[in-house]
């Protein structure tokens, strides 16, 4: 069962330059996302790690990180597994939320960028 958080922007209507700068920024910021995670998954052998995607439905507006094992939604929720050193569960709720504001920025930016 997959581990996954999604944001939707909502930017009314948009010319297609801005739409397409949107995208690219919400891509940009799902990644950001998936990388800062990366570095709190628990990692044995790595499996749970290499299956984190960053996406993007350009058409809602909608980006999304998510990790794909049958075991991701266990390792994120079950607060008493034990993990090496700086990793742990919850490795995509945690990151989601410190990562908030820089996403917003990266987002931002990329529109910024568009109206130049």
């Amino acid at each position: 069962m997959p581990q996954r958080s999604s944001l939707k922007l909502n930017l009314g209507q948009l010319d297609k330059q801005m739409q397409e700068s949107a995208v690219r920024g919400l891509q940009k910021a799902m990644e950001h996302v998936l990388q800062v995670s990366r570095e709190e998954v628990p990692h044995e052998e790595g499996t749970l790690e290499r299956s984190g995607t960053a996406s993007v439905d350009p058409a809602t507006l909608t980006g999304a990180v998510s990790y794909d094992t049958p075991y991701a939604v266990r390792q994120h929720e079950d607060l008493t597994l034990k993990h090496d050193e700086g990793r742990k569960a919850k490795y995509l709720e945690d990151p989601w939320d410190a990562e908030a504001g820089t996403v917003q920025e990266i987002v931002a930016a990329e529109i910024r960028r568009s109206l130049r």
